[in-house]
């Protein structure tokens, strides 16, 4: 056999499956890269199914303007094209982009965060409590800690500790770790969720089920620890789903969308016609404890801004 026959190179991945390989390379999270893969796909379909690489200032400017004047999408979505298209260029196609700068960007409104009184919170808990005890201690804990929902809904049993009267919040936004209080109100009803846990996890384990989803690498590097009660979640999903990335069938956490419809549920049976969702629950923390004396920059550790003027508006 001729040793120097020549190959032909393989085949280079689709530009979207080379997306979807940086983001997951820099470990962003499956609904980012949903929402990338969209914008992305949009503008190429959008400039006529032309090469990005064939494209420049001009390109990106017009459909991001259009966008703007056509669509009328929010500066919150528009920003959101935007940072598709710019890690698109700098991130895959490894692209210098000093005509980004000179493409106009819309300034954000800075809303006021919309607030519950403390007596619609207590109402909010007392009409969950009738419909789901779980999801009443779910939005009872955002309230009494500031959490956000994806926070909540990733904490596994190893990271509550009820001895000092703690939880770690491992997987927030930004990818920072920081340790806020366990509040006392709660102690009895978070040691009765595990106990609850744990009767699931033990049910998983005898039907020999996959373990719970590992952040990042550690599957690999503790390959049993999925199937530990330790990272098992601590708002379990009812059933089981199938992993969209690998095709693993296990149990996942708690869905945000499952307890958002319940919530709303709540707030419609109680005749409560603020704009509100879950993340209300954050505001109406901040907003009370400011209200009771609380120093604004430990308001502003809890609720884990890297900037106290994010944590000025509920001033």
């Amino acid at each position: 056999m001729d040793k120097n026959i020549n190959l032909p190179p393989a085949p280079k991945p689709r530009l979207l499956d080379q997306v979807r390989e940086r983001l997951r390379y820099k470990h962003y999270s499956l609904s980012t890269e949903k929402l990338y893969v969209y914008w992305i796909r949009f503008f190429i379909r959008w400039s006529g199914l032309r090469h990005p690489s064939e494209m420049g200032a001009r390109e990106v400017e017009a459909f991001l303007t259009m966008l703007a004047t056509e669509r009328h999408v929010s500066p919150s979505t528009h920003k959101q094209a935007l940072c598709a298209i710019l890690f698109l260029y700098k991130e895959v196609l490894q692209v210098e982009l000093p005509w980004m700068e000179q493409i106009g960007r819309p300034r954000s409104l800075q809303r006021v965060p919309v607030v519950f009184t403390k007596l619609e919170v207590q109402s909010i808990f007392q009409e969950l409590s009738h419909m789901n005890a779980e999801h009443a201690l779910f939005a009872k804990l955002l309230y009494g800690t500031g959490m956000r929902i994806m926070e909540a809904a990733r904490l596994r049993v190893k990271d509550l500790n009820f001895d000092q009267a703690a939880i770690v919040i491992r997987e927030a936004k930004g990818a920072k770790e920081r340790v806020i209080m366990l509040p006392d109100s709660l102690r009895l009803q978070l040691q009765e969720q595990v106990q609850r846990c744990q009767r699931i996890w033990y049910q998983d384990q005898q039907q020999k089920m996959s373990g719970v989803e590992m952040p990042f690498a550690l599957e690999k590097k503790y390959p049993h620890a999925g199937h530990s009660l330790a990272w098992f979640w601590v708002f379990p999903q009812s059933s089981y789903s199938t992993d969209p990335r690998s095709g693993i069938v296990r149990r996942h956490h708690l869905y945000p969308q499952t307890f958002r419809r319940t919530f709303t549920a709540a707030l419609k049976r109680l005749h409560l016609h603020k704009p509100a969702t879950p993340h209300t629950l954050r505001h109406s923390f901040a907003t009370h404890l400011l209200q009771g004396g609380c120093d604004i920059r430990t308001v502003q550790e809890l609720l884990g801004h890297a900037d106290v003027s994010t944590t000025m508006i509920y001033t």
